[in-house]
């Protein structure tokens, strides 16, 4: 038999052509589709919150009166912030701490990733592991050793400090590193700080190790043979081969040690049950802007704090990528 032609070929195709056309659209559309879920979420929880603040700083707002008790108020938080003298002392805490804490965990870190690196190879790994475990502990199971460890009358820092005050002449009372006592001597301000920075540099120090430990395993032997054929000295080759080509990773460690001490809270908030200590010696800018917020109720001024805390944060990071600048 012989098959039948359609009696006009040019309204089949033109019929076929619509199908066509909505299968392809719809293959263009199905990437969007799948990653879709992604934006969702960004805009819902990433995007708005962040566009929310912006608009917020401007008014005064108690969440309990709902959006219509929100007042425009213009740049008064910013004002009233910036002069504020305990959002001025949570700054200074904040850079002291930052400053104490942070810079010495890159002094030790680098030497003791290539000490680790340079003499440690056959247990690498072991070391890693030891290294990185205050990085992955809990905050709270820290900050519950650290309190005992500074306890005021059992802990292990003033029994040290009290038997070896007791082999002087003038001895020594036990320290109240974090709250108040009826002896105000027992309890300056400058104590909490100083165990703060202490828990921040014992936690951190062993993430910045790994960073540099993995950046040189990167840098080739090649290097390190020549220099020592030419007879340089470990000494040598640490500081005129290792540090040069960790200039890359310090400028990230560096970056992140900046970011994450600027926005301290977990540590400090937990170890002081949210008080900030002594004289809220430990209170950091971010512990003032959640207290701000949820004490206070205050959302705008916290909204203003946040985003100077930002700027903050945007400055040293840009002068700290000023500092690591590759020269010509």
């Amino acid at each position: 038999m012989v098959a039948s032609m359609p009696d006009n070929p040019a309204a089949t195709a033109t019929a076929a052509a619509p199908s066509a056309r909505r299968t392809l659209q719809a293959r263009d559309w199905a990437p969007y589709l799948f990653i879709s879920p992604f934006f969702i979420l960004f805009v819902c929880f990433g995007l708005f919150p962040l566009l929310f603040s912006v608009w917020l700083s401007f008014h005064t707002w108690d969440p309990s009166t709902g959006l219509a008790g929100m007042n425009w108020v213009g740049i008064e938080n910013y004002q009233f912030v910036l002069t504020d003298d305990w959002f001025q002392k949570s700054v200074f805490n904040t850079f002291w701490i930052a400053i104490v804490s942070g810079l010495p965990q890159h002094l030790v870190a680098i030497p003791l990733a290539f000490f680790a690196h340079t003499y440690l190879a056959k247990y690498r790994n072991t070391v890693v592991g030891v290294y990185f475990l205050p990085f992955i502990t809990s905050t709270v199971a820290i900050a519950l050793v650290f309190n005992s460890l500074f306890s005021r009358d059992f802990g292990v820092i003033n029994v040290t400090l009290t038997s070896i005050g007791n082999l002087s002449i003038a001895g020594f009372h036990p320290l109240a590193w974090l709250f108040p006592t009826h002896n105000i001597d027992w309890g300056q301000p400058q104590y909490t700080k100083w165990m703060i920075s202490s828990l921040i540099f014992w936690r951190y120090v062993g993430w910045n190790t790994v960073l540099y430990l993995s950046a040189l395993q990167t840098i080739p032997n090649d290097l390190y043979e020549a220099a020592t054929i030419d007879g340089a000295s470990r000494r040598q080759q640490f500081w005129y081969i290792t540090v040069p080509l960790l200039r890359p990773m310090m400028f990230f460690a560096v970056t992140l040690t900046i970011i994450g001490n600027l926005q301290l809270f977990e540590e400090p908030f937990i170890i002081t049950g949210g008080t900030g200590g002594i004289d809220q010696a430990g209170k950091t800018a971010a512990m003032h802007m959640y207290n701000t917020a949820f004490v206070d109720s205050d959302f705008g001024t916290a909204s203003a704090v946040a985003w100077i805390l930002f700027i903050i944060i945007a400055l040293m990071t840009w002068a700290n990528n000023k500092l690591f600048a590759q020269k010509d």
